[in-house]
């Protein structure tokens, strides 16, 4: 049976590191994942995290603000059993809420 499980992230951190354990620890095609704000308003998440705290070169500082207009989805089209994988990476990467469809 196949079903699409969407994961919502407060920061874009939090939906990086889920899309990477699937990929790179579950085996999860990177063509069945997605990633879009929750809304229709362009957004980091709900929270700053990694990038968007520090430039990334040291001495450089930060210049303007993430745009913060709400939580990052993530949604991954599941084939088989492969939905409890995806739960699983999503409650460990820190998904505030999880469904399907």
């Amino acid at each position: 049976m196949e079903r699409t499980i969407i994961g919502s992230f407060a920061t874009r951190r939090e939906a990086e590191i889920a899309v990477e354990h699937l990929v790179q620890e579950h085996g999860i095609a990177r063509t069945d994942i997605f990633i879009q704000a929750a809304g229709t308003a362009n957004s980091a998440g709900s929270k700053i995290a990694g990038a968007d705290i520090e430039s990334g070169h040291p001495g450089v500082d930060k210049r303007g603000r993430p745009e913060l207009e709400g939580e990052v989805e993530v949604s991954v089209d599941c084939h088989g059993e492969q939905g409890r994988l995806v739960e699983s990476a999503f409650k460990a990467a820190g998904a505030r809420q999880l469904r399907s469809h």
